[in-house]
Formats: C-alpha cells, structure tokens, sequence
C-alpha cells in the first residue's frame, strides 16, 4: 500500500512516497509444475535466485501446483510470489522472513516497479502528445491524427506506427529512487520520486542496476 509522507530531515519539509509493506517469506527448494523452485542455483539452474511470497489467500485462490509448492515449504497460501535474481543465496534458507532494514538503508537507490494507471482506449493527441488540427477556418481534421500508410509503394502501414489505442494498464520501471526513510516496526519504507499505479497497488522494489557498481 502506498501514499504520502511529510519528511522534515530535508532542508524544507518534503512530501515523499511512502510504501506499506508485509513480512516477506522465502519459500522451499522443492520444484513445482512448470520447474520453478523458491531457491535457484548455479548448479541446478544456471543462475542464483530466490522466491519471495507474501500476503495471506484463501486455498480456493490457488490452484493445486501452488498449494502443494507452499505445502512443501511449511508455509500458508500465499497471494503474491516473485523471484529476485541474486549473486548468491547462501545467506537465504526456507521459511526465512525477511525484514527491510536488512535489505535497505537510508540514502540506497531502488528500481520500482508496477503496473501504470490504465487511461483505457484512448486517440493519438492523449496517447502520443500529437497536435490537433485547426478548431476553426473551416478546418475538417480537429482531433484525428490523419493519414497513417504510405503511398502505393508498399502501400500498408508500417509496424510500430503510433496510433490510437490502449493507454496505461502496463508495467512500468521507475529507476534510480532514492530511500529516505526505512521503519521496521510500521513496516514502512520511504522513497523520494514518483512511482506507477495508483494508491494500493502492489509494486516491486529491488536494489537499483547501476553500470559499474553492480551490473
């Protein structure tokens, strides 16, 4: 869940995004249907990563593959399960929660990332920044965005054209955040910068790929 924070450690009082967050839990090394494991390794998969879940569901919300991969590990139903890349798991084992102080600190960048605020089916002029037509002398094209093929040659729109359609509903990569303020106790994790979707969606927020640093 996210919403605003008035912070006042910043030479003038700031308003910053502030996110809500539940106990995350790592889930068992035991794969499931389709091959997925909660932990990955080099040498059973090729790369380092980990499972995460959190948020309490109802078992009629699952189906049976899940279940029975949560099942394997101890846990409840879980509603939100994803994987984070790392360069090792050594210090991740089963049923580990995981707390934010651990993961970030003060003055850490972050990539966040989420699903946009859907604008549903919407023409050029929103979707593009395109400009009207004239509103008056006559003017027959005021919103359309006019002719969209080519001439006889090769006579058929090109690929990739920008058209109308739909706008939003999309996932969407905010980089480079910075973290102000991180509270274990509220569970709460404060970030300067804006972020997609709208109050209460769920996002994903990971250490920030910086060339040379990390990547």
């Amino acid at each position: 869940m996210n919403g605003k924070k008035q912070v006042t450690d910043e030479p003038h009082p700031t308003h910053f995004d502030a996110y809500r967050t539940r106990k995350c839990t790592i889930g068992c090394r035991t794969p499931i249907h389709g091959g997925k494991k909660q932990v990955k390794t080099m040498d059973t998969d090729g790369y380092n990563a980990v499972q995460v879940g959190y948020g309490s569901a109802k078992e009629k919300h699952l189906t049976k593959p899940e279940l029975g991969h949560l099942e394997k590990a101890g846990l409840q139903p879980l509603r939100n399960l994803t994987e984070f890349k790392l360069d090792s798991v050594e210090d991740f084992e089963v049923g580990q929660k995981l707390n934010l102080s651990e993961i970030f600190k003060s003055g850490d960048l972050v990539d966040v990332s989420g699903t946009s605020i859907g604008k549903g089916f919407q023409g050029g002029i929103k979707r593009h920044n395109f400009k009207r037509g004239l509103m008056t002398h006559g003017s027959k094209s005021h919103r359309e965005h006019g002719s969209t093929g080519a001439s006889a040659t090769p006579a058929r729109v090109y690929p990739g054209t920008k058209l109308p359609g739909q706008m939003g509903n999309e996932t969407v990569k905010v980089r480079k955040l910075k973290v102000v303020q991180v509270d274990d106790d509220k569970g709460c994790l404060v970030v300067k910068g804006s972020v997609p979707g709208k109050p209460g969606n769920l996002l994903r927020i990971a250490p920030a790929k910086i060339v040379g640093k990390n990547v």
